[in-house]
């Protein structure tokens, strides 16, 4: 019996010792594929200059928000002296006003365009396309044109915060004019993705108004130019194959640079190079979500190589605590800020009177 005991302590041992060494042995390697990855890291910054490691590991660690929710954001945006803010929409801020968006599975723009006979729904907003069969294009334009369309909550949030002396910038993918409906100054306005507000003529340049198209557009004509008598009048806005404008360049290296907020509304962030400016502003700029779902998430590819791309609502991850989600409608998330702030009645009020300019005007139009 001893022995047995003698032999089955022996035994335990050995598989004490054994377990340890594995456990060493896994430590070890993890160790070794820690410092393979530090490595790549460093690699990386200095070759690809794809982020400043030592300044993203410092400031990354430094708590940002007091709460990473939106109470957090708005005591942030209360503490931080002349806060400057960034915003970036997308078609989610308009569908309140009855402007479909995109993407959608059953509402969405794409999903509805079997009637124009395209070679695939994207098409329709293809140079190549365009010049070839330009009629498609002009049909669907009478359905998104900003005619009886008024301004969202929304829009009217990011005026105030322009009135307030917040807002550095507004971005939008948003081809509607529905931020200049609401009162945007036009010079804290980039429109990325181009705009219906002018047009031009593809053969001779000749620029062209809202107001000259749209009658051409409603009359179910396609605009031609009336200075070459030969080119298509095209709205201004970016059509794939197309350069994005000169401002959104010029200007995205010196605001996101500046932002000590960015607050994101509306997009699906998958269009590029939109989607990449929430990297662009300092590792510890807050950004907020106000979105129906989660989107523009760091990859784990990223997250593996330590890579500054994509949101981060993981509160685990050490590069954490700074971005915030609120998931619901834009106009909701837009008035539950602008009550949190303070702003409430005041945003109400913007909007009431605001519909009733916009009302008046409609009446003496006809």
């Amino acid at each position: 019996m001893s022995g047995n005991m003698s032999e089955h302590n022996d035994d335990t041992e050995k598989e004490k010792k054994s377990n340890e060494e594995a456990t060493n042995s896994s430590s070890e390697q993890e160790e070794v594929e820690d410092s393979d990855m530090e490595k790549i890291r460093k690699y990386l910054a200095q070759k690809l200059k794809l982020f400043d490691s030592s300044d993203y590991d410092e400031q990354s660690q430094q708590k940002i928000l007091r709460e990473l929710n939106i109470d957090g954001v708005v005591d942030y945006i209360k503490e931080t002296e002349n806060c400057k803010i960034i915003t970036m929409a997308g078609a989610g801020i308009s569908t309140s006003a009855g402007i479909p968006d995109f993407r959608s599975p059953s509402s969405g723009l794409y999903h509805n365009l079997e009637k124009y006979n395209l070679p695939h729904p994207q098409a329709i907003f293809e140079l190549d396309f365009f010049m070839e069969n330009p009629e498609p294009f002009f049909m669907l334009a009478r359905e998104l044109l900003p005619e009886g369309f008024k301004p969202t909550p929304s829009h009217y949030f990011i005026r105030l915060l322009w009135e307030k002396g917040l807002l550095l910038r507004h971005y939008t993918q948003n081809i509607d004019t529905l931020e200049r409906m609401a009162g945007l100054p036009p010079e804290k306005l980039v429109e990325a993705h181009g705009t219906f507000h002018t047009g031009r003529c593809l053969k001779c340049r000749a620029p062209y108004t809202l107001p000259w198209m749209k009658e051409k557009i409603m009359e179910g004509v396609i605009p031609k130019c009336e200075e070459c008598n030969e080119g298509v009048v095209k709205p201004d806005i970016v059509f794939f194959g197309e350069m994005l404008p000169e401002r959104f360049h010029f200007l995205i290296d010196r605001d996101f640079a500046q932002a000590d907020l960015l607050i994101i509304m509306g997009s699906s962030l998958v269009v590029q190079p939109f989607a990449s400016l929430v990297d662009r502003v300092r590792p510890n700029c807050p950004r907020l979500l106000i979105n129906k779902e989660k989107v523009g998430m760091q990859d784990r590819l990223s997250r593996l190589l330590g890579l500054r791309h994509g949101l981060i609502f993981d509160t685990r991850s050490s590069h954490g605590g700074r971005d915030v989600a609120w998931l619901g409608d834009c106009d909701t998330g837009c008035q539950l800020l602008a009550e949190k702030l303070g702003w409430g009645d005041e945003l109400k009020d913007l909007i009431k009177k605001e519909y009733e300019r916009l009302s008046a005007e409609h009446t003496n139009k006809d």
